[in-house]
């Protein structure tokens, strides 16, 4: 646990000090810090989950987003699928050091979470997601979402308390609703993150990861130091 978090600790200090003295562009690395939480009422098929999210352009200061999501989530009884209706609140920082430059969306989604297990360690998580949009300055948006997430123990075949894993993911964006208002469209490709990182699990319920992750849109790609807490209670 110790040997962990020294690492980890060095690899953000190692990241912050490179990335400090490098001119402000898109290809300075970005951050995202990031809390999930989920739960269930009594052991029963409804509960809660949500998360909250600091993203920025660069490692820290300049605020790309902060994201407020929360959801009620319903489990069937003997079926293995996860189904959540949420709302999320954004707000999208500009370039630059102008905190003024903010942009707001409110966002309404769907969401489905299918677990399954290849082998003794091959954890994987299929989520499907449908977003409706409403962004400041545009016309109603829509979108689907896929991921693909994997999480392979290193120390044990399970994520029990001291486990080190490996946490990959890969998500996939597609824009359903192409106009924007005032004569601007969208691409049908929104978006593609891919993501490799090292978990520790600190409990039962309290697991950490410290990955990078890879994002790709038709203009640009962009690296991103991802810091992130797991928490299930």
């Amino acid at each position: 646990m110790h040997n962990f978090l020294r690492f980890s600790c060095f690899t953000l200090l190692l990241f912050v000090f490179t990335t400090s003295r490098a001119q402000f562009d898109e290809d300075q690395l970005g951050s995202w810090y990031m809390y999930f939480w989920n739960t269930t009422i009594s052991e029963g098929p409804w509960g809660f989950q949500g998360d909250i999210q600091h993203r920025n352009w660069n490692v820290l200061g300049d605020m790309e987003q902060l994201m407020l999501r929360g959801g009620v989530t319903y489990k069937p009884k003997n079926a293995n699928i996860k189904f959540t209706q949420g709302y999320a609140h954004i707000r999208t920082g500009a370039f630059g050091t102008d905190d003024s430059s903010t942009t707001g969306e409110h966002r309404i989604y769907q969401e489905a979470l299918i677990p399954n297990k290849v082998g003794d360690r091959f954890m994987l998580t299929h989520r499907f997601r449908h977003e409706q949009r409403f962004v400041e300055g545009q016309d109603f948006r829509t979108r689907w979402r896929y991921a693909l997430f994997m999480n392979i123990p290193i120390n044990n075949k399970s994520l029990e308390k001291g486990t080190i894993y490996l946490a990959l993911y890969n998500e996939l964006f597609i824009n359903a609703q192409r106009s924007i208002g005032n004569g601007n469209e969208v691409e049908l490709f929104d978006r593609n993150r891919l993501y490799g990182g090292i978990g520790y699990s600190i409990s039962n319920t309290l697991r950490t990861q410290l990955g990078v992750m890879e994002q790709t849109t038709d203009n640009w790609q962009k690296t991103q130091l991802q810091v992130s807490l797991h928490h299930k209670f």
